[in-house]
């Protein structure tokens, strides 16, 4: 709750990470929309995934003039991917056959970053990588935190006072010693995941709910500040997971049903 002495100027609501959950991201949307909120961005990953690419491509695009988007990794992985790939990868034969050209060409036309004004930076994984994780070490095989000084390291000299990121799939703020405020706001359309890159290492949320984040500038008697509230959404995952056990992953339709990894 913002004080009454206060006031607020902006709200940036930031999804991520929806990974064609059409389910969890019109919840999320239809969350948004009773909050009051100036803008949205959307920090990529978007249609990879075995649910509803061309669906969630539909959503947005009914949104398009409401949400400012950059690519993620596996929007490249799609427009990337060669005709061995696809054939290799059930799971991108589905996506692939199940999207428009036109799905595919918007992707390709996507930014990798954004600076959204002068106080915010808008990356999907770090601003000069969008492979790696720009708030977590997993060197363990799980997420912690890393170093002020090894965040400050990546963000490679921008020096917005806030900077926006997704990727890990972990709703996270972190403060640097610069001032400035990291901002994960989590996924929206896939809780939880196994991966092997660069080591094998599991991301984690414990919940089936939507993540995103609200982040709001607001103006006190000392100057303007800046607050991130991390929001969990309810909505029917089991009807994502259902998709997703049809189209061959199992290990997604746990994943959605628990927010944990099988």
């Amino acid at each position: 709750m913002i004080p009454s002495s206060c006031k607020t100027l902006i709200t940036i609501a930031a999804i991520s990470d929806i990974h064609s959950n059409v389910f969890a991201l019109d919840a999320v949307l239809g969350d948004i929309k009773k909050r009051g909120v100036n803008q949205i961005v959307n920090l990529g990953d978007i249609l990879y995934g075995p649910i509803a690419p061309r669906a969630t491509y539909e959503l947005l695009m009914a949104h398009r003039d409401d949400i400012i988007t950059i690519r993620g990794n596996q929007d490249r992985q799609i427009y990337e991917a060669t005709e061995a790939e696809i054939a290799d990868n059930p799971t991108m034969d589905f996506i692939v056959s199940d999207l428009s050209k036109d799905a595919i060409e918007w992707l390709r036309a996507l930014p990798f970053d954004c600076h959204l004004s002068e106080y915010i930076y808008l990356c999907h994984g770090t601003p000069t990588d969008d492979m790696v994780y720009l708030l977590e070490d997993i060197a363990t095989g799980a997420p912690t935190v890393r170093s002020d000084s090894n965040i400050l390291s990546l963000l490679n000299g921008i020096d917005s006072p806030v900077i926006v990121c997704g990727h890990t799939h972990i709703p996270r703020t972190v403060t640097l010693s610069s001032g400035q405020m990291v901002i994960n706001s989590g996924s929206v359309g896939y809780p939880a995941y196994e991966d092997d890159l660069p080591i094998i290492h599991k991301m984690q949320t414990y919940s089936p709910h939507a993540s995103y984040a609200l982040i709001t500038c607001i103006e006190t008697a000392q100057g303007k500040c800046w607050q991130t509230e991390h929001i969990k959404v309810a909505y029917d995952h089991e009807a994502a997971a259902e998709l997703a056990l049809k189209n061959g992953r199992r290990d997604w339709a746990f994943a959605l049903n628990t927010g944990r990894v099988l």
